[in-house]
């Protein structure tokens, strides 16, 4: 529920980020508004859209070094490394107070609010129905004392090479990307030809390419150390790129690194200079840009706020008024037509049977007529309502989710079919939104105050 989330929350922010913390209670305002539109259900909450812990995934094909990439970077072996699929699961690796890794099932990770995974399983059945009892075939989470993970979270994906569980893998695929602050996408310097790539290309680079911050992708040709032999280097990134751009990706973060420990001695020490200094000037990027990512994480999470308020005002509403308008004038039309459907069988018993004559010299006749005239008519409203209602929803499910929530939600039977038009529709939810919008904008100028002072002043401590 969102108030376990709201909780778990504040006490975690209170310790990591005053300015964090204020703006969770904007996030309780904006799921208030979000309930009371319909785009959210009562269980659900904007704070699951995020991740609340810094946030960094490692995707790529098998034997493309990712796992000894993250070996590496928290300074012990927590994941095996191998040319064959090891783990077959997501692995979140985490800071714990344990000196050796500690191992734990998905379920973990599936039922605490405080993780950006929590109630993943949902998302798993929503694509292989029955698969979200079974999240622990999709999820480990791993901890260890390593200063590296403190304060963040480290994802390792399964190479997407394999097709069991594909649709389940893709799916917490596109959730992670989602979430993350940074997203590290290996490829293999062995195998930088599009067919070798084909699977990665298109659910990797695919799903990121358009994304709206797109800059937190990093796209990385790993074991360049293999192109020694041949004294190729810029062939080998010349045809990974192409294979890239083929994808549509024209520009981007590129990087090509290797890994000392394990490289094959290189015999031309001028070479071995030269890829050494490709290595160590990339790398060197990339834990910078690891390093910093607490801070873009603060950045995000205010901006997300501003955003959902924006999209939900300039977007959402503007299409859901739309959409239960036209729900309305189907209804009304129904209405109209059965009423004068009902209104010729009547006219027709009358013409047949010369009923109306009698029906008339009764007024317990007459308000019988009624009666039955009236109750057929509230049936067919309501059945009309329903089935239209139903049908527009559907029509939204697969386009826009929340819409197609929102759609039911405000067709519900005690809701008129005339109350969606005009401009002022949700004026005051509009105007609460502007507000939040605003709010967030100065909490953004609240957090560069932590880390920027224009003026040179130096800050006097609070």
């Amino acid at each position: 529920m969102p108030e376990e989330r709201y909780k778990k929350l504040k006490e975690y922010l209170s310790a990591e980020n005053p300015v964090l913390l204020d703006v969770i209670n904007k996030y309780e305002a904006l799921d208030k508004i979000g309930h009371k539109v319909g785009l959210i259900t009562p269980d659900e909450s904007y704070t699951s859209h995020i991740s609340w812990w810094p946030m960094i995934s490692v995707l790529g094909t098998f034997s493309a070094g990712k796992s000894t990439f993250i070996n590496d970077y928290v300074g012990t072996t927590i994941q095996q490394s191998g040319n064959q699929a090891i783990d077959d699961k997501f692995t979140v690796v985490c800071y714990g107070n344990n000196e050796t890794p500690t191992t734990l099932p998905g379920l973990a990770l599936d039922a605490d609010p405080r993780f950006p995974f929590y109630n993943i399983s949902k998302e798993v059945d929503k694509v292989d129905p029955g698969e979200g009892n079974r999240v622990n075939l999709y999820l480990q989470l791993k901890t260890l004392k390593s200063p590296r993970v403190k304060g963040k979270i480290l994802i390792d994906s399964p190479g997407f090479d394999a097709d069991s569980q594909r649709d389940g893998i893709l799916r917490i695929t596109n959730h992670i990307v989602e979430m993350s602050d940074l997203v590290l996408i290996f490829f293999d310097a062995r195998h930088p030809e599009p067919g070798a790539m084909r699977d990665t290309l298109e659910h990797l680079v695919g799903t990121t390419i358009d994304h709206r911050d797109a800059n937190k992708v990093l796209y990385i040709l790993n074991q360049i150390d293999t192109t020694a032999k041949e004294d190729n280097l810029e062939d080998v990134i010349g045809s990974w790129q192409r294979a890239l751009s083929q994808e549509g990706l024209i520009s981007g973060n590129f990087y090509g690194i290797y890994n000392e420990g394990a490289a094959q001695p290189i015999e031309d020490e001028a070479l071995a200079k030269r890829l050494k200094g490709k290595k160590d000037s990339d790398l060197e990027a990339i834990m910078e840009r690891m390093d910093k990512v607490g801070i873009e994480r603060a950045y995000r999470i205010i901006k997300a706020l501003e955003d959902y308020a924006k999209e939900i005002k300039e977007d959402k509403i503007p299409v859901l008024q739309e959409a239960l308008q036209g729900w309305g004038k189907k209804v009304f039309w129904t209405d109209l037509s059965v009423a004068g459907i009902l209104m010729v069988i009547l006219a027709i018993v009358q013409f047949k049977f010369s009923l109306f004559d009698t029906m008339l010299n009764s007024s317990s006749a007459l308000l019988s007529a009624i009666a039955i005239f009236t109750t057929l008519m509230i049936l067919a409203h309501f059945k009309s309502r329903s089935f239209y209602a139903k049908k527009e929803a559907k029509r939204w499910e697969e386009k826009d989710i929340a819409i197609s929530k929102a759609i039911t939600h405000n067709t519900v039977w005690w809701r008129s079919i005339f109350g969606f038009g005009g401009r002022n529709w949700h004026k005051g939810t509009k105007s609460k939104l502007d507000t939040l919008m605003t709010q967030g904008r100065e909490a953004i100028q609240r957090l560069n105050d932590q880390f920027v002072s224009p003026s040179g002043l130096e800050k006097t401590p609070e």
